[in-house]
């Protein structure tokens, strides 16, 4: 009885953080690089619990309280996802993939601040979440019903993340090169320009 709720929820979130996005590209970037990837799809998931099952329990009203809170966000999240994407191109164009060829990448610390930065400060995340989640959760009586909905949206979160950062190994042959590394960064940069771009239209 309890198997559509959950259903329907696994496929919602799913559907929603399949879009490619700053979150998403940074994600791959670790795991093509083989580097932290179990503590950043952890933190990713985690988090998208945490904001999934506070729309559930309909903490989304807050946007409705403070309506200029999104436009600020917006303002905070393009302003980083702009400095990102400018980082990616200068990367991208100095070249120097010595560390990534070797399998080295930046400290754990400041991957994982990396990876909360992508996550908390996009405000795309808060609408799927909060409020696209949160609003297609009541269609779910309370209680048992929209306990599943919620479970099956956490469930999907941490197939997508652990299956995107352990599946990008896959494509870890063909990112032997300083090539390879220099092409994926300039359309990471060009991804995080587009939604910063996006955030403000």
């Amino acid at each position: 009885m309890l198997l559509n709720p959950a259903a329907t929820g696994f496929a919602t979130a799913f559907a929603l953080i399949l879009a490619i996005g700053a979150q998403n590209a940074f994600v791959l970037r670790q795991g093509l690089a083989k580097a932290h990837v179990f503590w950043l799809c952890l933190l990713c998931a985690t988090s998208d619990a945490v904001l999934i099952t506070a729309g559930v329990l309909g903490f989304g009203y807050i946007v409705d309280l403070y309506p200029n809170l999104p436009t600020y966000m917006a303002w905070g999240g393009a302003a980083f996802l702009a400095v990102y994407g400018l980082m990616r191109f200068w990367a991208a164009w100095d070249g120097q993939y010595a560390m990534q060829l070797s399998g080295q990448s930046a400290g754990l610390w400041a991957t994982l601040a990396t990876g909360a930065a992508f996550t908390w400060l996009n405000p795309h995340v808060y609408l799927d979440t909060l409020a696209l989640i949160g609003a297609i959760s009541t269609e779910f009586p309370a209680g048992a019903p929209r306990t599943s909905f919620g479970i099956g949206a956490v469930t999907s979160s941490f197939v997508f993340f652990f299956g995107l950062g352990y599946g990008a190994r896959l494509l870890a042959p063909i990112m032997q090169s300083a090539r390879a590394w220099r092409i994926l960064d300039v359309i990471i940069g060009l991804v995080m320009w587009a939604l910063a771009a996006k955030l403000l239209s």
